[in-house]
């Protein structure tokens, strides 16, 4: 009976196997000797594997794999740089692939737990005696550990059954949603920014003691030796050493010299063994210990309850509160007073003083001791020192501040307008523009305020029945106040019809030429001979436009009207002399706009008036008596002729390369507007083939008119929600023209991109600091460069049409009310309504392209919009330094 075995199946891609890579890595690289990892390599973990691979035939063949990706991975690189050719290509290695490629390598091999065995088996030639892999236990353990993952399956694909696979981005969105009722209130987004002063440390950290002693030195030096006289010691006291912590228990002690008087406490896990050796001197809990000089203490409060242990506050010179220190039930805290007591004699005492003048303790529920238990310096001069310092500290913050404002005023006060408008304010506009007010600005038009109608698009939007309405307006179709005696559209659709006439003329002579050409190369190849001349007559075609027939004797029309053909021209140079055909100087023009194409007519013209005007100057320089009479007898010399004719020609030419370039640069981008607009939302009921047409019409009519910019991939996705609204080709026409002239700006040809990076960078910075801080750790992307298709098309491709409708509409609007730069702050909330989720899984620029791409259509903008015009309204906030 035969067996089914099932694979399991991992992404290469993943993170997991990323982070698996790097902590074998870690493991490796322990103690590695200096001698095997080179003295002057940086990588040791390739040191390594090539000096194992000279004695070991299995990292052998790894040592060579990875030198074969590598190389395969330049080239492909390379092929990328050159063009299309590198799109079938295989996809480079990623940046985390190099990093982790010899232990990535072996492990999808599954030799990698061998090649660790062969480590920990001579781990003597390689490792210091106090190296991981020396162990006598966790090195096996390590490469018994490997079996594991070296019996699975790589590949570069997602299966049904994979594992280790990255979570998707709506699973990431349903874990934030379960984990995020839990989390603390959120900060309030009126808080004013970080003021990102670099705290001081606390002189109570061990930092500085980390530095002049070892963990070891430490823990000894909290018993009593020759130097130290230990005046008290008690376990399990509490301590919350951060509010979001939980609480610590450690270890109080108070130590005398004959100079200080010292206070530590240390967690218990520093010192009860549970840490090993060196990760006791990079433990964290370092962090929470404490070592306070009680030289520094001005008062100590103290709070005791009967059925409860008590809580010791001590408060320095400048005013700062160390954590408290939490006693168990029983005596501990007057213990702990009493040899504090003790220790401050004959110096110091404590004030009030601990005992009475009848030897009864004094009642300590809730009690302040002055600053006479440090000595006898007078408590007002100390408080004078407080006050000087709490007063130094408050004006350094306000400079800071103000320093920090101006910068923000500087880098964002261009971003927004200055009328600042609450979001939580106009409650009557949450409605948005509904058909009953549009209805009466149409009745009464001349007198209705055209900034209260933008402001209900701003905050509520426009109702869907009214948008083919309202969109013309408000694209700057129409103006704010017309008459419908003033909205005649005669002109726009006279000159629509008119540019569409221009490019489906010249389409006809593209189609006509691209055929020609085909057919010619056809004609060649079957008859074996070559077809470079012949290529080069059809390539230099000359763009003379003749309503003649063609030399079949074919005559093609368009809408009733002769349709101009082409004659052939080719440039003398190019062809031998017996080949030159005679030029024909007499073809009409072709009707095309003079300021895109040459007509053989104009180019005789030209030819013949430089002509005339050589002959002039050739006259002039005759004398005045003998012009005349030499000039009816003699004419040109026939080498000057030649030499005007040839300087006449090359104007000739040139006018038929620029028509030929011109011809060539339409065929380009009716090829591109095809391709685009075949596949342009082709899954929304709207485009069915009729209105797909009238796409191409619109679009092809825009590019005519602006031929310098060209159709660019994304031109139809700004088209299409237009189309699905207005419903009327030449109204469209003339709303994708209005908003064209601001998203052009985004396309390559404009510079509006940058200007946006540098602005999403700017605002980030400013208002969410921790977040600009992870993207700056994870590989710093802070370029902002996937933000780059939110840009380029308005979020067009990351919602769904009634979404984008809604979105559209306040971007129109927002720079009479609040931004001119309103993408940036939507942007900007995007980024922000997943921040959390962005930060606990420490995503790198990889992961937020993942993310995003999967959360597209996705998204509550409702939600988002109402978050980027509070943002807006924090940047206005700032600026004004309410």
């Amino acid at each position: 009976m035969e067996e089914a075995v099932t694979k399991k199946f991992v992404h290469e891609d993943s993170s997991h196997i990323i982070a698996l890579c790097s902590s074998i890595e870690v493991c490796l690289s322990h103690l590695l000797k200096r001698r095997t990892a080179g003295f002057l390599r940086s990588d040791k973990i390739a040191a390594l594997f090539t000096k194992i691979g000279k004695v070991n035939t299995t990292a052998s063949e790894i040592c060579r794999k990875v030198q074969e990706q590598r190389i395969q991975s330049t080239r492909q690189e390379s092929l990328q740089r050159q063009g299309s050719s590198a799109a079938r290509a295989p996809q480079p290695l990623s940046v985390q692939a190099i990093k982790h490629i010899w232990v990535r390598t072996a492990l999808f091999d599954k030799v990698l737990d061998k090649i660790v065995q062969y480590i920990v088996d001579n781990a003597s030639k390689y490792y210091e005696k106090e190296a991981l892999m020396h162990d006598a236990v966790f090195g096996p353990i390590l490469a018994a550990l490997l079996v594991g993952p070296c019996a699975l399956e790589y590949t570069k694909l997602k299966t049904l059954d994979h594992f280790w696979t990255d979570p998707s981005a709506n699973e990431l969105v349903q874990r934030h949603r379960i984990h995020g009722a839990h989390r603390g209130q959120e900060v309030s987004p009126g808080r004013r920014p970080a003021l990102g002063i670099r705290k001081r440390q606390s002189s109570g950290s061990m930092s500085e003691d980390k530095c002049a002693a070892s963990a070891r030195e430490y823990v000894e030096s909290l018993h009593q030796n020759s130097r130290v006289h230990l005046l008290y010691g008690k376990n399990n006291v509490l301590v919350q050493p951060k509010k979001d912590m939980e609480v610590l228990r450690g270890y109080l002690s108070l130590h005398q010299t004959a100079e200080t008087l010292t206070l530590k406490w240390t967690p218990n896990q520093l010192i009860n063994g549970t840490l090993g050796e060196c990760d006791l001197e990079k433990s964290i809990y370092w962090d929470y210990a404490l070592t306070v000089p009680l030289r520094q203490i001005v008062c100590i409060h103290c709070h005791q309850r009967l059925d409860c242990g008590g809580t010791l506050v001590l408060v320095s010179q400048d005013g700062i509160q160390r954590p408290p220190l939490h006693f168990p039930p029983g005596g501990h805290l007057l213990a702990f007073l009493s040899c504090l007591e003790t220790g401050l004699m004959p110096r110091g005492q404590l004030e009030p003083p601990l005992w009475s003048q009848k030897g009864k303790v004094s009642a300590i529920q809730d009690v302040e001791y002055g600053s006479s238990a440090v000595n006898g310096i007078p408590l007002k001069m100390l408080c004078q020192n407080m006050k000087r310092q709490i007063v130094s500290r408050a004006f350094y913050g306000w400079l800071a501040y103000c320093r920090h404002l101006s910068t923000v005023r500087t880098h964002l006060s261009a971003l927004v307008n200055h009328n600042t408008i609450p979001p939580d304010k106009p409650c009557e506009a949450s409605g948005g523009l509904s058909k009953d007010v549009w209805s009466k600005y149409q009745k009464d038009c001349k007198n209705y305020k055209e900034l209260e109608l933008l402001r209900l698009v701003y905050y509520g939007g426009v109702e869907h029945e009214i948008r083919k309405e309202v969109w013309p307006f408000l694209l700057g179709h129409y103006k704010f106040g017309m008459d419908k005696k003033d909205m005649i559209d005669e002109k726009i659709t006279a000159r629509y019809q008119q540019v569409m006439r221009e490019w489906k003329a010249c389409e006809v002579i593209v189609k006509q030429r691209e055929k020609e050409m085909q057919s010619a190369i056809f004609a060649k190849l079957s008859s074996g001979s070559s077809i470079d001349s012949h290529v080069l007559r059809l390539i230099h075609r000359d763009s003379t436009i003749s309503n003649e027939p063609d030399a079949g004797g074919h005559n093609t029309s368009c809408e009733g009207e002769s349709t101009p053909t082409l004659t052939t021209v080719v440039t003398p140079a190019m062809l031998a002399p017996d080949e030159r055909p005679l030029v024909e100087f007499d073809s009409p023009d072709s009707g095309l706009p003079s300021s895109r194409n040459y007509s053989v007519a104009s180019g005789h013209s030209q030819i013949m008036s430089s002509i005339d005007d050589g002959q002039s100057m050739e006259e002039d320089t005759t004398p005045t008596g003998v012009m005349e009479e030499q000039g009816r007898r003699d004419s040109l010399s026939e080498d000057k002729l030649c030499s005007q004719f040839h300087k006449s020609g090359q104007l000739f030419y040139q006018c038929a390369f620029e028509q030929i370039e011109l011809l060539d640069t339409v065929a380009l981008n009716l090829h591109r507007i095809d391709k685009d607009v075949q596949r342009c939302d082709r899954n929304y009921y709207f485009f069915t083939t009729s209105n797909l047409e009238k796409l191409r019409n619109i679009m092809c009519s825009y590019v005519w008119e602006h031929l310098e910019i060209g159709y660019v991939q994304g031109m139809c996705d700004l088209l299409a929600p237009l189309m699905v609204i207005l419903d009327d080709e030449c109204l469209a026409y003339s709303c994708f023209t209005q908003l064209m002239k601001r998203m052009s700006q985004n396309f390559p040809t404009g510079g509006a991109m940058d200007t946006h990076f540098a602005n999403m960078r700017s605002l980030i910075q400013i208002l969410d600091s921790e977040l600009f801080e992870l993207m700056h750790q994870n590989g710093d992307y802070t370029h902002f460069y996937f933000c780059y298709r939110w840009f380029l098309l308005d979020f067009k491709r990351e919602l769904l049409y009634e979404d984008v409708f809604a979105v559209w509409e306040v971007i129109w609007v927002a720079p009479r009310i609040s931004s001119k730069h309103f993408v940036l702050f939507i942007a900007l909330a995007l980024v922000e309504v997943y921040r959390d989720i962005i930060l606990d899984n420490n995503m790198d620029f990889t992961d937020i392209i993942k993310f995003f791409n999967e959360m597209a259509e996705r998204h509550d903008m409702q939600h988002i919009l109402q978050i980027a015009r509070e943002l807006v309204h924090k940047v206005q906030t700032l600026i004004e330094n309410k």
